[in-house]
């Protein structure tokens, strides 16, 4: 590991924990509990510290329609999760024109544990949810933009938070089945004991999936978690486990379907897909003002995968696999300080971190049936990350609030590679200024002005390289992490618990899109990006049993520099909107329907070829009698024949030239299918 710089450390912490020091020696002031109230009819106004933040929850995530676990994102409004790969692999994400690939630039911490992983052996930032019991999940908080002084890496297009249950308000034992021999069996529930309660969940699910190869995905899941008191403090530990593996066809050459060497569910290689398993244990302590958590994770992944398949290899194909194998281990405190007494000064929010991931390999490798026929890069990473906070909040007059925030984030690192010329350590430090302002316009109208500085880590590997590890040729460094600068105008506006609505005007500008490229092992240095957009998100609880919700994006996004074949962003989606609608009757019947509208996207830097845009619709209908009850769930209601992502790039198929075909390479939705359910509750 590379030595730690204890100055830098001691810099860190004294700049951003300092105002925490200095009123913790002081007079404690009176602890005022909040009550808070949950789901999309929460009222923010007097709370809020942008507009573009918020909580859903409850009915909110158990109503709708789920076909796969990422879409639990998807209570966020604006986001989108789809799927280029097999089940088991972590979704896409789409978020105010950002193509997040499996994560990148936004962050997710799952009972405050963090879930993107750092120097992945598959992209940096890897954010695979799969892991998650949606029944387990109580609220989902979300902010966007990097104004937060609470969250840093990976979190410059926004970050959610998934909230469990101490103690569920039921046990329940259920089971699914759909078509594509989908199979689902859960066990949960909540028990007293003498020292607090013990909550538990078992989760299996098996899917071979609508496509000619067969996805034979399995999935288990494991969560017990104990809450209750220790001394003064509330506390919890929890355990949980997952295992899943599948199959896989990934995205196909459209050039393939339309000359009729596969249909629009084919596959070009069959030996693709992979495995996952993850354990995490973590212990939770929560105080009047401040609480601390720690965490260990232990996690393996590989992937085998084929995305030009003859155009390196002619001979063997071009298939490889991707290896994680590694342990995290970290903790935070985080603290809260009433200062009423003192001017215009509120309150203060401070916390720090750490994170050690000791990755004992992360490589890349050819191979031909699964099987290795090569090391592309095979290497060991030991990655520190040491963060500090704070916040301070005034309330000006009654009108006006804000506050205003510092971040520190500290990185060390080092890289043993297979190549000894790849093999480095080194560290980086970087500040995070933040900036929020709140106007009270009305008891129903709130406006914001927020700004903040914010980043992504890059995968050190590509910080450390100096020689491609194919060719042999010299190879540019990566920076340590890429930088952002975001900026939103925003006003709030409710009608009490009926009806809500926010509008957004934002600005991210960043230094530059991701720079590691795990399917080569080599770095691709793009350039600044600069991303403009408004946001539109109304709730609106239309009767005692009806409830809509609305949310519109529209991003213009570009590179900032003028050189290159244009400065289009591929996989930028300029324009997408979601309507929702649940309903709960008081006879025990309820439903959802959700419809999702994708805009196209360029696919490449001049805009010359662009995706499809895409419409899907997912609808949910049930009823409980007494302790039972039924569920019916239709995905792609309309059975329209879309594509979930699709990418332009050069790939090679038997027969053809040795320098391959530019083509759009997609995959498509998912067609219609329906699950049904029974599941029986009680107490």
């Amino acid at each position: 590991m590379g030595a730690l710089h204890y100055s830098k450390a001691i810099v860190l912490l004294a700049t951003c924990l300092g105002p925490a020091v200095v009123v913790a020696h002081e007079e404690q002031s009176e602890y005022i509990q909040e009550l808070i109230v949950y789901g999309r009819a929460q009222q923010l106004i007097g709370s809020a510290q942008a507009a573009s933040e918020g909580t859903v929850g409850f009915d909110d995530i158990t109503l709708p329609s789920l076909m796969r676990v990422g879409e639990l994102v998807e209570a966020v409004p604006g986001m989108v999760a789809t799927q280029h790969s097999g089940t088991g692999k972590a979704n896409q994400y789409f978020l105010r024109g950002f193509n997040l690939d499996h994560g990148t630039d936004f962050s997710v911490f799952a009972n405050g544990v963090p879930v993107n992983l750092r120097t992945h052996g598959h992209g940096q930032g890897y954010l695979d949810l799969n892991f998650l019991i949606p029944e387990l999940v109580a609220t989902t908080s979300y902010r966007k933009g990097p104004y937060s002084a609470e969250v840093g890496d990976f979190s410059s297009a926004g970050t959610v938070s998934f909230n469990f249950y101490d103690r569920l308000e039921e046990n329940i034992v259920s089971f699914a089945a759909g078509e594509h021999d989908y199979y689902r069996t859960l066990i949960a529930g909540s028990l007293d004991t003498t020292g607090g309660i013990l909550t538990g969940a078992l989760d299996a699910t098996v899917y071979s999936g609508p496509w000619d190869l067969d996805e034979d995905l399995e999935q288990i899941k494991a969560y017990v978690a104990h809450a209750g008191h220790l001394g003064a403090a509330e506390s919890r530990i929890a355990f949980s486990a997952y295992t899943g593996e599948w199959n896989s066809s990934d995205q196909v050459p459209e050039r393939a379907v339309a000359n009729g060497t596969i249909g629009s569910l084919g596959f070009i290689d069959p030996d693709l897909g992979g495995s996952t398993d993850r354990f995490e244990l973590s212990g939770s302590l929560y105080f009047d003002e401040f609480s601390a958590m720690a965490y260990i994770v232990d996690y393996d992944f590989e992937l085998y995968s084929n995305f030009t398949y003859l155009l390196g290899n002619p001979v063997d194909g071009d298939e490889f696999e991707q290896v994680d194998d590694r342990t995290t281990y970290g903790a935070r405190v985080d603290g809260e300080r009433e200062l009423s007494n003192r001017a215009w000064l509120d309150k203060l929010r401070w916390g720090a971190d750490v994170r050690f991931d000791d990755i004992g390999e992360v490589g890349l490798f050819n191979t031909v049936s699964r099987q290795r026929t090569g090391v592309v890069r095979q290497d060991s990473v030991d990655e520190l990350s040491l963060s500090a906070y704070s916040e301070l909040m005034f309330d000006i007059n009654p009108s006006l609030r804000a506050s205003l925030g510092l971040r520190a984030d500290y990185f060390d690192w080092d890289v043993n590679a297979l190549r000894d010329a790849n093999s480095g350590s080194g560290d980086e430090i970087e500040f995070s200024p933040k900036l929020q302002m709140a106007y009270l316009l009305s008891d129903q109208a709130e406006i914001y002005a927020n700004w903040g500085r914010g980043l992504h880590s890059n995968d050190v590997r590509g910080v450390t390289l100096s020689v491609d590890p194919i060719s042999g040729e010299p190879a540019e460094a990566a920076d340590p992490v890429a930088r952002s600068n975001g900026a939103e105008l925003g006003l709030r506006l409710e009608g009490g618990d009926k009806l809500n609505a926010t509008i957004t005007a934002f600005w991210l500008e960043l230094d530059s899109e991701l720079l590691f490229v795990g399917d080569a092992g080599t770095t691709e240095i793009n350039d600044g990006t600069e991303r403009i957009g408004v946001e539109l998100s109304t709730f609106w609880q239309a009767t005692e049993w009806l409830a809509a919700n609305f949310a519109y994006t529209y991003t213009d996004a570009e590179f900032q520099s003028d050189q290159g074949p244009g400065k289009e962003i591929p996989g930028a989606i300029e324009t997408n909107a979601v309507l929702g609608l649940t309903a709960a009757w008081e006879n025990g019947a309820f439903g959802s329907l959700r419809v999702r509208y994708l805009g196209d996207a360029p696919l490449v830097e001049d805009g010359s070829v662009e995706s499809d845009d895409s419409l899907l619709v997912n609808a949910g209908f049930g009823y409980r009698w007494d302790d039972i009850e039924f569920r019916l769930d239709a995905f792609n209601l309309l059975d329209a024949d879309d594509n979930d992502i699709s990418y332009f790039f050069a790939s090679r198929l038997e027969g053809e030239p040795p320098g391959g075909v530019e083509d759009v390479h997609s995959r498509r939705s998912e067609p219609r299918s329906v699950r049904a359910s029974i599941a029986w509750h009680w107490q």
